[in-house]
């Protein structure tokens, strides 16, 4: 699904004023120079003045590439909504890329600025050698946005319980794949003997193949895992996000060149975002519900109301979008448990952290 917001703002509007000026009157004159002007402003009649139209002020276009279309992200859809990228003097298109390897192709052929998705791709790419290697500027989520479905109610569910089991994972590689692994590891279990994990399906479509009886348990996110509850067939019975901790789990990167190039917008697109963050930290899930629910008219407000709610409560949000170097190095740590990192990528290349810093000021 390809969502595209595009909305134009004129703002900045000048005001111009005129002012008179004349030759100091010489000395003896200054009483009649004076009476003069009166009697002629008594008889003159005062021309109004022209209002000057509003300068319009040109926009930036920016398009950005999203991994998936989800109330995960509900800070952004806030900003969206709110009108705050139009605030900053941005043109936002926004592209559904279906997965953080699409989103990356996208970005480094340039068909998208700036990309939305797990940092993991930018560590791939910079060790692959990329010569223009994207660089991550903002960080949005701090907890995995997963959910684990069953197909019945397990008010005692333990992560044991998936031993001999399929469960329809992630694409290899990806962030919610090795977030998946990394707690199964965590509750001392081989992700590769203790129970079989299904990765030949498409991201996004797990939910379809789960509710067409593939597997016994599938790792959504949503509105996939609430959508599954509502048609009666599936039941959240675990929340990968607080059960891995505070995960970097996903970022806003561009390339090199177009950051060095084009950090006044960079630092515009991150000053919107903050405005969004700031919103879902002061405002309750009801309201924020009722800001995103456009983004998503295939849900009921009811619904979009109880997601945010799950991710309002185990604290998804930052507070502020910098990328730290310790959430950095835990993520390498995941890729490292994963067996998907050879070789650790310096953290003060890939992450740029004062676009970030200058927003929350």
């Amino acid at each position: 699904m390809k969502k595209r917001f595009i909305a134009v703002l004129l703002t900045a509007a000048f005001a111009v004023s005129l002012a008179a000026c004349a030759e100091k009157p010489t000395q003896g004159t200054v009483e009649t120079t004076e009476k003069a002007n009166t009697e002629e402003t008594a008889d003159t009649p005062e021309e109004p003045r022209a209002t000057p139209e509003p300068a319009k002020k040109e926009l930036t276009d920016i398009t950005l590439n999203e991994v998936a279309h989800s109330i995960f992200y509900a800070p952004m859809y806030v900003a969206v909504e709110e009108g705050y990228f139009e605030d900053e003097n941005i043109r936002l298109e926004l592209v559904c890329g279906f997965g953080a390897d699409k989103v990356m192709t996208a970005v480094l052929s340039g068909e998208a600025d700036i990309g939305f998705m797990g940092s993991e791709s930018s560590i791939y790419t910079y060790n692959e050698g990329a010569n223009d290697y994207v660089v991550n500027f903002a960080q949005l989520t701090q907890r995995a946005g997963n959910f684990l479905v069953a197909r019945e109610e397990m008010p005692d569910f333990t992560w044991n319980d998936l031993k001999g089991k399929t469960v329809l994972g992630g694409r290899k590689g990806g962030m919610p794949e090795m977030v998946f692994e990394y707690i199964l590891k965590e509750n001392k279990m081989d992700p590769a003997s203790d129970l079989e994990i299904n990765q030949s399906i498409d991201f996004g479509a797990t939910a379809a193949a789960f509710s067409e009886n593939l597997g016994d348990f599938t790792v959504e996110f949503e509105p996939g895992a609430t959508a599954l509850e509502k048609e009666g067939k599936g039941y959240v019975v675990a929340s990968l996000g607080e059960d891995s901790g505070y995960v970097p789990y996903t970022a806003y990167s561009a390339k090199q060149s177009f950051i060095e190039e084009h950090p006044d917008t960079i630092q515009s697109f991150v000053n919107a975002l903050q405005k969004g963050m700031d919103y879902v930290q002061t405002h309750s899930p009801e309201e924020i519900a009722k800001i995103i629910a456009p983004q998503f008219p295939e849900s009921d407000l009811e619904t979009i109301t109880t997601i945010v709610t799950r991710y309002y409560e185990q604290d998804t949000w930052k507070e502020n979008l910098v990328f730290e170097k310790s959430s950095f190095e835990l993520l390498q740590d995941i890729l490292e448990s994963a067996g998907e990192l050879e070789q650790r990528a310096p953290y003060d290349d890939l992450v740029t952290t004062s676009f970030a810093e200058e927003a929350a000021k």
